[in-house]
């Protein structure tokens, strides 16, 4: 069952290295702006786009596979039928404790099952710059 309780939401808030999925370029899009703010709050924010070399004049990475290093947040900017596959590749890299975030309007049951299997936590259906703001802002 994905993370509702909110002291759990506050100890996933206060982990670093947030791998966007679905990073935007453009200004105004929700997947520019709430990377953008989670720099602004002192996040590591790692741009994850195919269709983009830098984000924020920061490295931007192809797929999830290619970022480098451990991540601790997989947050999801990307159709909800795309999340099997960002599940899978979260579940096949090394960082064990990542927890995969599905903003709002994003879903997918039979991931977040599988995610949640494997020992992993899932947070759905919230946007992390108003959760941030509320428990921590």
């Amino acid at each position: 069952m994905p993370v509702t309780d909110e002291a759990e939401l506050r100890e996933i808030l206060g982990l670093d290295r947030v791998a966007v999925v679905g990073c935007s370029t453009t200004p105004g899009k929700d997947a520019h702006e709430i990377p953008k703010y989670l720099i602004e709050q002192g996040y590591d924010v790692v741009p994850v786009n195919p269709f983009a070399d830098e984000i924020f004049d920061r490295e931007c990475y192809d797929s999830l596979a290619d970022v480098p290093g451990d991540v601790d947040i997989v947050d999801v900017f990307r159709p909800s039928e795309e999340v099997a596959d960002i599940v899978d590749a979260a579940l096949a890299r090394d960082d064990e404790d990542a927890v995969i975030w599905l903003q709002l309007g994003i879903h997918d049951d039979e991931a977040v099952a599988r995610a949640e299997a494997a020992g992993r936590r899932v947070v759905e259906g919230r946007c992390m710059k108003p959760t941030h703001r509320a428990l921590l802002g």
